[in-house]
């Protein structure tokens, strides 16, 4: 299996073929449905954003509370097609999503059009996933819950 780093993600992404299994490592952030909706409510304000869209990497997912001593709780992907609707994240440079089930064709033609690409992560394996989360660190929207962004460092997480 090979390894990568979310470092020049768009570079190494388009050596990949379908269905292509990787370990990843690097900086990803999360962001569901509602933290999507503030997001582009931020960029149709033109105001700053929390994270740097640019090359950079979403995991659709919200974690359950951490127990003692460790970093975070479950950390499975949700569905992608909740996030559907928000293809100009891909055109304002967003590199790379994580998430399971099936993308419609103005995502797809997004990532096609930017040559960002979709990964798939496991469902029901979010405590397995878990293990390869390093930190955790809310960036965002707390006022979210579960939902506000965080930034997490990967290790080795399984795509």
């Amino acid at each position: 299996m090979k390894k990568f780093n979310t470092v020049n993600i768009r570079e190494w992404a388009q050596s990949l073929s379908c269905g292509e299994e990787i370990l990843l490592s690097g900086v990803v952030y999360t962001a569901r449905d509602a933290a999507h909706r503030q997001i582009v409510a931020l960029m149709e304000e033109g105001a700053a954003l929390p994270f740097p869209l640019k090359d950079g990497v979403i995991y659709y997912a919200g974690p359950t509370p951490a127990k003692h001593g460790r970093v975070c709780g479950s950390f499975g992907p949700t569905t992608s097609g909740r996030m559907d609707g928000y293809p100009q994240l891909f055109d304002c440079g967003l590199a790379a999503a994580i998430g399971k089930g099936d993308r419609n064709k103005v995502i797809i033609d997004a990532l096609v059009r930017n040559k960002s690409v979709y990964f798939i992560a496991i469902g029901g394996a979010g405590a397995v996933a878990a293990k390869h989360i390093k930190s955790c660190d809310e960036v965002a929207f707390p006022e979210l819950g579960c939902e506000s962004v965080k930034r997490l460092v990967f290790e080795d997480f399984p795509l």
